[in-house]
């Protein structure tokens, strides 16, 4: 099976060869500074933006902060960045591919055949004395039509349901799963049952991912084997992709998502906190 990651020479191979994939960039951090304008700063060239807020999720409401795009818009968000099914995707953020890793998520549950992360994002990029661009690309003209469901999802009462029965992995930082500190979302702690797992542990320390054994122990001493029904939520459905990628790398494929995630829990109060 082809790795949904890419390294920065890999990258720069396939940008120089008679196919290169669609590149996608995907800078976003809770807080800012805006993606867009990081992007307008210098970015791999031929790289679309896509914003994460507006493209790659729903407005927040009940379902939480990103809900998962209807298909009208990420349909056209991909085609005006060039996306068409017979064409490799990229995906990158500024490093360490917590959001591109919800591009990736997103167009495998979409239906494409074939999206990758760059392996540390632009921060690799650079290290590997690779160029930036200041241009941006012409709107693209891409034909790919989103197929939603290509990849498992949960609701809350899915999640409950798995912590209880399976495995409910909480990708946030052990101090807000703790309920130590709560940034954003109503109600601090985390649901019950679930395991804390941060999805920093799944990085090395210049923000690549670990190698796929170290992932794959990693995850076993969490709990998780072929056997074990296993979903992930974080804060808004955005690191938890992070969370799919890595067990995807650790050879364990299946785990569902909980897109609406601790935002969408923590906001109703006939839900319980641990």
């Amino acid at each position: 099976m082809t790795s949904p990651l890419i390294t920065a020479a890999e990258l720069a191979a396939a940008l120089d060869s008679p196919h290169p994939p669609v590149l996608l960039d995907i800078r976003w951090q809770l807080g800012g500074p805006p993606g867009a304008e990081e992007y307008a700063k210098g970015h791999l060239p031929g790289a679309h933006y896509l914003d994460l807020d507006q493209e790659l999720a729903d407005p927040p409401g009940t379902a939480g902060r990103h809900p998962l795009p209807g298909v009208e818009r990420l349909t056209a968000a991909l085609r005006r960045a060039g996306v068409t099914t017979s064409r490799p995707v990229v995906a990158y953020d500024a490093g360490p591919s917590l959001s591109a890793a919800r591009a990736w998520w997103l167009l495998r549950w979409a239906g494409h055949p074939d999206i990758r992360v760059l392996d540390g994002g632009l921060a690799a990029w650079l290290a590997a004395g690779q160029p930036l661009s200041l241009e941006t690309p012409a709107t693209g003209n891409g034909d790919f039509t989103v197929d939603p469901g290509h990849l498992p999802t949960v609701d809350a009462t899915g999640a409950a349901e798995l912590a209880r029965t399976g495995l409910l992995l909480d990708a946030r930082a052990g101090e807000r799963y703790r309920g130590e500190t709560e940034p954003i979302d109503p109600r601090a702690g985390h649901i019950p049952g679930a395991a804390s797992a941060p999805t920093t542990e799944n990085l090395a320390t210049d923000g690549r991912f670990l190698p796929a054994a170290d992932l794959a122990s990693r995850f076993a001493a969490l709990g998780v084997t072929d056997l074990t029904r296993t979903a992930v939520y974080c804060g808004s459905g955005v690191t938890a992709a992070h969370q799919l990628l890595a067990l995807e790398l650790a050879g364990r494929q299946g785990a569902a998502l909980y897109p609406g995630s601790w935002s969408e829990w923590s906001a109703n109060p006939e839900n319980p906190v641990a």
